[in-house]
């Protein structure tokens, strides 16, 4: 017997939730219509991919509830909660700002942190480097250079880091942009452009920085903005 079967027979001889006569068809591999079942009538669905289900006619719509046997649960569409509490672990998106002004020239420079405009070309600062509480993954960087007067200029950015326990500086990814760039004109890096999987462990010192292969232009206002996927732990 398999696992979907046994979960199904459990289902139907539990006290209390009986399967109507006339649903007990096995599993279909397809949502059902409600015009094509009765009212009161359940019956089982499990498309490719996807969570077993029991569907239910009732007042002539039909009513989903999907079943787990692991534990894992999916929701297809909007989770509205009055209240929502975690107890173990969930993802959270949290966006830094890294904005600075300067002329940049061709030098590696290492952006703020939470826009206190205090870069600088390492990044043994509390201004340019940010202490981890939680394994986090770089989701997204965006930036937007104000007027260049070079925009053939490539951008070299990378994501750095220290050690809990040490000082030397670890490179962790690298990405090149070399597209044309326009002033005020906003480029975005995804997650999988990167050439690593870019991941701090909770414990180290995350740094990032800029390098043009060009001089791009004078001292000029750079907006920089990430987006990461946080691990937070309960």
């Amino acid at each position: 017997m398999s696992d979907t079967d046994r979960l199904i027979r459990q289902i139907q001889n539990a006290k209390g939730n009986h399967i109507a006569e006339g649903s007990q068809r096995g599993v279909m591999a397809h949502t059902p219509s409600r015009y094509n079942m009765s009212e009161g009538e359940q019956v089982f669905a499990q498309e490719a991919n996807k969570q077993l289900a029991l569907y239910k006619k009732n007042k002539g719509m039909l009513h989903k509830v999907n079943l787990s046997s692991d534990g894992n649960q999916y929701v297809e569409k909007t989770l509205t909660a009055e209240e929502l509490k975690f107890t173990k672990r969930f993802t959270d998106y949290r966006i830094i700002v890294h904005n600075f002004s300067r002329d940049i020239g061709t030098t590696k420079i290492y952006v703020p942190w939470f826009n206190n405009s205090l870069e600088a070309t390492d990044m043994n600062s509390s201004s340019r480097s940010f202490l981890v509480p939680y394994n986090m993954t770089l989701h997204k960087l965006i930036m937007r250079p104000e007027t260049l007067s070079d925009g053939t200029a490539n951008f070299t950015f990378g994501l750095d880091k220290q050690d809990d326990g040490d000082t030397t500086v670890d490179s962790v990814a690298t990405v090149t942009y070399s597209a044309t760039l326009s002033s005020n004109t906003m480029i975005t890096i995804n997650r999988e452009d990167w050439n690593n999987n870019p991941v701090i462990e909770a414990g180290d010192k995350v740094g990032l920085s800029i390098t043009p292969s060009a001089d791009p232009s004078g001292t000029i206002d750079w907006f920089i903005t990430s987006v990461w996927a946080v691990e937070i732990v309960i």
